[in-house]
């Protein structure tokens, strides 16, 4: 069973949509996309250097037209389930027919100027924690003030708090925990600091229509599957303010059965985490439009022994 996942903030690079706009009317695409959600999405994928794309209010419209963009050049595919981390499920959003690819990127550049607007109240961030035990981590952050924003599995988890909280946590690791990484990001997501992005959220999720997903949805909150567009998209609006839990959405993977893990543009981060979590299931990431031939014979070698039960 093929599980299709788009990445979060953090996962962009300067010039890494430079590539896919080479492909038969990417560019087009991409453009028109820009001028309905009036952010030049083509200058900040080819030319923006890392701090213009570490806005959040650029990265993430970024991030879902590279990840709409790169499935798309995968071609007509059906995945056992689809999930997103963080920004990455209005992505998955889309890939599930719950929204249509404007809707999605008009959802997102409104969540991205929200959040924005939440970051700049008060100087904040977010840093990964790599190994350690979970329960003292956790418990570690709490006492210095942070927030355990992201539990990613795999060993990691990513705490948000001001920068003075994530100094300390620099100076201070929990015991086992071998490096504190600072990640490209503008703010505590998935924290109470991003409160005020919620209300406006919610009020842009409820000028639009969503679709019952036609793919199984698996959902940050707490990694349950979702079958109602309109839950959908209430999750949506609160996980702003609300730790991603990626270890549910992968136990979920499992339950379902998965035996291979497809990470669209900018790929890297959520196949890193499978490969530790998931130990079996292949995986590949969408870095540049080489990997698609790869990721289509991957998708294909999964679907054959699908249709071999299916005739017998």
């Amino acid at each position: 069973m093929l599980v299709l996942v788009a990445p979060g903030q953090g996962a962009q690079t300067p010039g890494f949509l430079t590539p896919w706009l080479e492909l038969p009317g990417a560019a087009d695409r991409v453009a028109a996309w820009s001028d309905a959600i009036g952010l030049d999405l083509v200058h900040y994928g080819t030319q923006a250097d890392a701090d213009a794309i570490r806005d959040t209010a650029v990265a993430q419209p970024l991030l879902v037209a590279a990840g709409l963009l790169s499935a798309a050049a995968l071609g007509d595919i059906a995945p056992g389930a689809v999930a997103g981390h963080s920004v990455g499920e209005i992505t998955a959003a889309a890939f599930a027919g719950v929204l249509d690819d404007i809707s999605a990127l008009s959802l997102v550049r409104k969540r991205g100027l929200a959040m924005a607007d939440a970051a700049a109240i008060t100087e904040t961030g977010m840093s990964a924690l790599l190994g350690g035990d979970p329960e003292v981590s956790v418990a570690h952050l709490e006492k210095l003030g942070l927030t355990p924003a992201n539990i990613n599995g795999a060993g990691q988890i990513v705490a948000a708090g001001t920068l003075e909280q994530l100094a300390a946590l620099a100076e201070d690791k929990p015991e086992g925990v071998r490096k504190v990484v600072p990640l490209k990001v503008a703010g505590a997501f998935h924290t109470r600091h991003m409160a005020p992005a919620v209300e406006t959220l919610a009020k842009a999720a409820a000028e639009l229509a969503p679709a019952d997903p036609k793919l199984t949805y698996v959902s940050n909150k707490d990694g349950r599957t979702v079958a109602s567009g309109a839950e959908v998209l209430e999750r949506l609006v609160g996980q702003v303010a609300n730790p991603v839990r990626w270890d549910l959405c992968m136990e979920t993977f499992k339950e379902l059965g998965v035996t291979a893990l497809i990470e669209v543009c900018p790929g890297g981060t959520l196949t890193g985490l499978a490969k530790r979590a998931l130990p079996g299931v292949r995986t590949l990431a969408l870095k540049t439009p080489e990997d698609l031939d790869a990721a289509r014979a991957l998708v294909a070698e999964i679907a054959t022994p699908a249709a071999d039960a299916a005739g017998a």
